[in-house]
């Protein structure tokens, strides 16, 4: 049932098969292991089923005190009595009015990553009859994302993805958009893990050709030739510094019966494959996890990779900039200026600011096809994590109900966002002397906000929202629900945008 866009860098293994099973005897269901999702003092659906099957045991348990069904509350039962599986796990959801779709991809996360400690054949989850379509799409989506862990170039793995998944109880429409949002997922995660030496802007647009041609995208690679003649002088400024050469890749969606000139929306990506800070260079403990500064390219690579995979009515453009930025003797300096394809020019302060840099090219590209909604998504700022922390993107807009439909269609999946003021003081800080803007704003404060007062600048006033990803994007140790690395943050948000978008005709 899963597509078939799994990276192909680093010999990426094929999805594992996830089923469904409408009718399926709890009971009776024969793998290694069944997954039971359990509130607080809950004995109906499903766990009804089984408690009747084992002699009450699972009431007794509650009685007890062993399970309490809180959050993400692990419990193994091993070789229940009248089940045929040789484990039950129930892993607590909370109180049932706080069970949404968030919570429930991170409880089946969870409960994918403990039983995927050590191989097993056969997995079964249970479905639970009071879930919406919504909240069992993305439990199943959770439950394929946490088996798989950035334990790429371990020979001894820490993390064995089950051969067959089976959702008991589930419809088998429901689970293949889940599984279909899982790849998408995972494909971002596993690009963020790959080291920089084998995930380079070449690299990159070669296995965005590989995943557009798997699932029917139209694409457009411009290598630095191109560049130059598109006059995107930003980019390769920010490129100069490295050996490897930049590249900017365009894909477009269109959906079924839609031949519109317009997209109705745009994602854009921040692509440094890897970001030493070039003369501003960053110390070690800074650089050791740049490779994921890609990670807002790689999460609009993967959400469009999906919205085709799920067939969308609506048509969407993913543009990514591929740089790497380096310190090489022809490296960009401070106090160079730079001429952004726009004609706007950028004095650089700070060749550590050069996120905002490369995305002036590409959202100026973008605008030339002139969509309905342009998101941009980018690890830009370390002041973005100053002020929310690392598991909230801050959001930036132009546009209030651009901005509101983003805001909820990442609720609606349980990613964290929280909308920063745009205010017009700010403007005033990236002014320069001696060009139009500067790359970076008086001094720390606002620097998130700064930065993207300077993207503002090239969107010429199409609805722009744009989302700083500095902190969920990677997780720098394991959380309960994932492997630590890249997270696939903004991917599901993305989708469900997509999926929320109305295509209008011109």
């Amino acid at each position: 049932m899963s597509p078939e866009f799994t990276a192909t860098v680093a010999t990426s293994p094929k999805s594992a098969p996830i089923q469904a099973d409408p009718s399926a005897d709890p009971a009776r269901f024969a793998g290694d292991a069944l997954v039971l999702f359990l509130g607080p003092g809950e004995v109906s659906g499903a766990a009804a089923e089984l408690d009747q099957a084992t002699g009450g045991l699972i009431t007794t348990l509650i009685e007890n005190g062993d399970l309490t069904g809180k959050r993400y509350e692990c419990v193994p039962l091993l070789a229940p009595p009248g089940l045929a599986c040789g484990q039950l796990l129930v892993i607590g959801t909370g109180p049932a009015a706080e069970a949404d779709a968030g919570l429930l991809y991170r409880a089946a996360a969870v409960a994918s990553r403990q039983l995927s400690s050590r191989p097993r054949s056969r997995v079964g989850f249970l479905a639970e009859g009071r879930w919406t379509n919504d909240q069992l799409e993305q439990a199943v989506a959770g439950a394929a994302v946490g088996m798989v862990g950035q334990d790429i170039y371990r020979a001894e793995k820490k993390q064995h993805p089950f051969p067959a998944t089976v959702w008991l109880g589930a419809a088998v429409e429901v689970v293949t958009r889940g599984a279909l949002i899982a790849d998408g997922v995972n494909l971002a995660r596993r690009l963020v893990n790959l080291p920089p030496d084998d995930l380079y802007p070449e690299t990159f647009a070669e296995e965005a050709a590989t995943i557009a041609g798997r699932v029917g995208l139209e694409i457009e690679i411009w290598d630095q030739p191109r560049l130059e003649r598109e006059g995107c002088r930003a980019m390769l400024a920010v490129a100069k510094g490295s050996s490897r050469s930049p590249r900017l890749v365009v894909l477009r969606y269109r959906g079924p019966g839609q031949q519109s000139d317009r997209p109705d929306l745009a994602l854009v990506g921040k692509g440094v494959t890897f970001d030493s800070g070039g003369l501003s260079l960053k110390p070690s403990d800074g650089m050791l996890a740049m490779k994921c500064d890609m990670s807002g390219a790689a999460a609009a690579l993967g959400a469009i990779a999906t919205i085709a995979a799920l067939k969308l009515p609506v048509d969407v453009v993913a543009a990514v900039g591929l740089v790497e930025n380096m310190n090489g003797a022809a490296a960009y300096k401070l106090g160079d200026v730079v001429t952004a394809r726009s004609g706007t020019t950028i004095e650089i302060h700070n060749t550590d600011a050069e996120g905002r840099v490369v995305l002036a090219d590409v959202l100026d590209v973008v605008a030339d096809l002139q969509p309905r909604r342009i998101v941009d998504v980018a690890t830009l700022t370390g002041a973005c994590m100053v002020a929310l922390g690392r598991d909230i993107a801050g959001v930036f807009t132009n546009d209030q109900a651009c901005c509101d439909a983003v805001v909820a269609a990442a609720e609606a999946v349980g990613e964290r966002v929280w909308q920063l003021p745009m205010d017009r003081d700010f403007d005033e800080q990236i002014e320069s002397p001696v060009a139009d803007i500067k790359n970076v704003g008086e001094g720390r404060l606002g620097g998130a906000i700064t930065a993207a007062k300077l993207l503002e600048r090239f969107v010429r006033g199409i609805p722009w929202t744009h989302i700083d990803i500095a902190g969920p994007a990677f997780a720098d140790k394991p959380r309960p629900w994932i492997a630590g690395g890249g997270t696939g943050s903004m991917v599901r948000p993305f989708v469900e945008l997509a999926r929320r978008t109305q295509h209008a005709q011109d």
